[in-house]
């Protein structure tokens, strides 16, 4: 499933047959004490292999930067453009149309990129109309976060290296999480936040959104395998319509 472990002879026939190609996008930035930088690579690569079993789609190397604006005075922290991921993933999807593939799934790990995968696939509908383009960024979780979170979410949209996330790299990439280091960030998020562009560092010092001590394994596999089955039938579904 790993389509750079493929060559050239045999790969043609592959990729008439699974037709689909996910693309793990993530970023490099701060997650805290607890988490790595590349935290949201780890995530994206992870379930974009478990999306693959499921789905027998191939798995495209990652795309490891991302828009990271917010956290960008960080220690660690990599920022992209929007205008530039907007080109080179618009260029890779179009590529992959070319190559013979029908669905492009872009699997992304980090929040900031949203803008500009949704852009991307805009100009993929206009270009390759016959490509199948979805971005994905945890589809179908909003309510059974709800239902297993112990503390309150410090942002109605902002998920950020606190109790959900850490629970996603518990079960995802447990091997790179120090629960030792775990804290409770407790940010000071200003209403205005919403409205203006606003750093990071204004309202958290650590980059932890929340109560990262709360995060378990058990959490992160509830939320994570009901994303796995409302992406996977969505790709599928546009598999058998092919």
């Amino acid at each position: 499933m790993k389509f750079e472990l493929e060559n050239s002879v045999e790969v043609k026939d592959k990729i008439r047959s699974f037709r689909a190609a996910i693309l793990p996008i993530g970023a490099v930035e701060a997650h805290g004490p607890h988490l790595p930088l590349g935290t949201d690579n780890l995530l994206a690569t992870r379930l974009a292999d478990k999306l693959a079993e499921r789905t027998e789609s191939f798995v495209l190397p990652p795309f490891s930067y991302g828009q990271v604006w917010s956290l960008r005075n960080f220690p660690g922290s990599i920022n992209v453009s929007n205008e530039a991921l907007i080109r080179l993933l618009a260029d890779i999807g179009e590529s992959l149309y070319q190559q013979g593939f029908r669905i492009f799934i872009m699997l992304n790990g980090h929040l900031g990129n949203a803008v500009a995968l949704k852009e991307v696939a805009r100009m993929l509908y206009e270009r390759v109309p016959e490509l199948k383009v979805f971005y994905f960024f945890y589809p179908g979780t909003k309510e059974i976060t709800a239902q297993v979170r112990e503390a309150s979410a410090a942002h109605s949209t902002y998920m950020h290296a606190d109790e959900i996330e850490t629970s996603y790299m518990l079960y995802l990439a447990d091997e790179y999480v120090d629960m030792t280091k775990a804290i409770d960030g407790a940010p000071q998020i200003p209403i205005e936040a919403d409205f203006t562009p606003t750093p990071w560092e204004e309202m958290t010092s650590s980059a932890v959104l929340g109560n990262a001590t709360l995060a378990t394994r058990e959490k992160g596999e509830t939320i994570i395998e009901r994303s796995l089955e409302v992406m996977s039938e969505i790709v599928l579904r546009a598999k058998s319509s092919l």
